[in-house]
């Protein structure tokens, strides 16, 4: 919570202000005990209806001021709780920016979902309840114990026994519960998994029937939520309960003092003390109760503010450098030996691989799935640094380049289209802010995504969330596009054309020859109509490559690329005359 706590910051006003507003209404709660001692002992039993009239009045008037004191409290206690997560939460999400792909595999996509929002609540909730009620729960507890030994001393006795014991009663729950909350929230993490993977490949599953399978995988990590979750609540519910016996007990013992000792005439210990420090023994139970259910929630506030602590002091793996120009040089990418193993995978995705793209190439990578063609292509662009050999840009390794000089120079199009939602020319923009409408629409002529647009309105028609209102072929379209207005010096098409006819694939890679001599362009695809056009063609298999050429020489001297082409030979021969 110590690496939070730079966030309240700008917040120290409202973090001083609502402790103390909420001590000042403390202080006008505790002074009505003795005020209703004094109707009942000076007004009440001598009939001094004039006096409890003006005592009346007096507690009405120290209710309004407290209801003043409480909002203001409140107010300000709400203020620095949702800025300070608000600041916390645009860390998280700056961090988070700032991961490489390997960095991201590490930490789990899942929990940090998780912790931009299960966490972050936990934590303004629980800084929320602190501010009102951290001081003001025990000021009231030992300030209604002072003012009872100030009624009466021997009864207050009972006081001074019965807090301590609370306090070892509260305090010894909350450091059992305390780590078992971040299991908790590790497990919660793991049914978040589950369920975001089982949502984004929801196709996959149903093309194989397999939702009863996936339904009891769910249910399986659901109940070992459910019992992290019941364990950790059965030992928190205890507290209720054993606070209201130490109370009870001390509250029965002042009762049976005040049957056996009072004394009306003597004075000696009057109805009034006892209605007092009854009173004050219930204000000390309902505060305790207060506290109890405070300490939960400070708990898992701690618990998710070190977890979210964790994500903010992790140190990526892969610092890039700063170079922000290229160096003027013919062959644009080069791999000399470079290999990729994945965090914690057992063998190498990638195995000594080295070629060279002169600049204006294209470059066509074909294999079988699970061959690394992805893997290759995410090493130009920095996003998986080499585990050995080195990746380099116009003779520069890439890890000295800086990351946003990269993106700026390099258009990438995944092989799982993502639109934002917003308007097409947002979409068309992100790459180039300032790119005229005439550049989006030469973007969209050479992706072959013009009329798309047109259809849905223009560069002003909205997207959805994820661009769910266009088909998978369009949203591929329009993504070539996007990478297109930037105008990039090297241009990765990662498998980009999957969802595309074979007319309109051919009709896209006849419209980027336009650019070709302008751009190094990567394509990547399982076709090998796609590629079979290029310049030179890497065949990968099993993360080795295993030829390298031209469709001509290939089909002569690869025998896993003359295997592709002719499992797929009449299809494309249908579709390439």
């Amino acid at each position: 919570m110590k690496r939070l706590l730079i966030y309240l910051s700008g917040y120290k006003r409202q973090t001083i202000l609502a402790p103390l507003f909420k001590l000042s209404e403390a202080s006008l709660e505790l002074i009505v005990p003795l005020i209703i001692a004094k109707i009942i002992d000076n007004g009440i039993l001598k009939g001094d209806y004039a006096y409890v009239g003006k005592m009346c009045a007096l507690l009405v008037l120290l209710g309004a001021v407290g209801l003043a004191f409480s909002c203001t409290a409140q107010y300000f206690a709400a203020a620095a709780s949702v800025g300070f997560v608000a600041k916390v939460r645009d860390a998280l999400f700056g961090k988070i920016q700032t991961l490489s792909y390997s960095d991201l595999d590490k930490i789990g996509v899942s929990t940090l979902i998780t912790r931009m929002t299960s966490d972050t609540s936990k934590v303004q909730n629980g800084l929320n309840l602190a501010l009102r009620l951290l001081l003001r729960s025990p000021f009231v507890v030992f300030g209604a114990m002072i003012m009872a030994f100030i009624v009466n001393p021997r009864p207050s006795v009972s006081f001074a026994v019965a807090i301590p014991i609370l306090l070892v009663v509260v305090f010894g729950i909350m450091l059992i519960t305390m780590p078992m909350y971040k299991r908790v929230q590790a497990r919660t993490d793991d049914l978040m998994l589950s369920t975001r993977e089982n949502l984004s490949g929801v196709r996959v599953v149903r093309a194989f029937c397999k939702e009863k399978d996936e339904i009891a995988k769910f249910s399986a990590k659901n109940t070992i939520l459910t019992t992290v979750h019941k364990r950790v609540g059965m030992i928190s519910s205890l507290m209720n309960p054993l606070t209201y016996v130490i109370i009870n007990l001390a509250i029965l013992w002042l009762v049976y003092l005040g049957a056996v000792e009072v004394d009306v005439t003597a004075g000696e210990f009057t109805q009034g003390e006892v209605i007092a420090l009854y009173n004050y023994m219930s204000q000390i139970l309902i505060e305790l109760i207060k506290l109890a259910n405070l300490i939960i929630s400070i708990t898992k506030a701690l618990a998710s503010a070190d977890r979210i602590a964790d994500v903010l002091d992790f140190k990526p793996t892969e610092n890039m450098g700063k170079l922000a120009e290229w160096r003027d040089n013919d062959c644009t990418v080069e791999f000399r030996d470079a290999s990729l193993t994945y965090s914690g995978a057992g063998e190498s995705s990638l195995v000594g691989i080295s070629f060279k793209a002169m600049r204006g190439e294209t470059v066509g990578i074909i294999g079988c799935t699970g061959s690394g063609k992805t893997s290759l292509v995410n090493m130009i662009p920095g996003f998986y640094k080499p585990t050995d050999g080195e990746v380099l840009i116009n003779g520069v390794p890439v890890s000295e380049y800086s990351p946003a000089f990269l993106r700026e120079k390099i258009g990438i199009v995944p092989q799982r289209a993502v639109l934002l939602g917003g308007t097409v020319r947002e979409n068309m923009q992100l790459g180039a802010k300032e790119a005229s409408d005439e550049e989006i629409y030469t973007a969209l002529d050479i992706a072959c995504a013009r009329e798309v647009v047109d259809s849905k309105g223009g560069l002003d028609a909205r997207v959805e969330e994820s661009g769910r209102n266009f088909s998978g072929g369009q949203r591929q379209r329009l993504t070539i596009a996007r990478a297109l207005v930037s105008k990039p010096e090297i241009l990765i098409l990662d498998d980009s054309t999957s969802a595309l006819d074979y007319k309109t694939d051919l009709d896209v890679r006849t419209a980027l020859k336009t650019v070709q001599g302008k751009s190094t362009v990567f394509i990547v695809s399982q076709r090998t109509s796609s590629i079979m056009h290029a310049d030179r063609i890497i065949v990968l298999d099993d993360g080795q490559v295993v030829g390298i050429g031209t469709h001509g020489e290939l089909l002569d001297s690869c025998e896993i690329y003359r295997e592709i082409y002719s499992s797929q030979y009449r299809e494309e021969g249908k579709n390439n005359g």
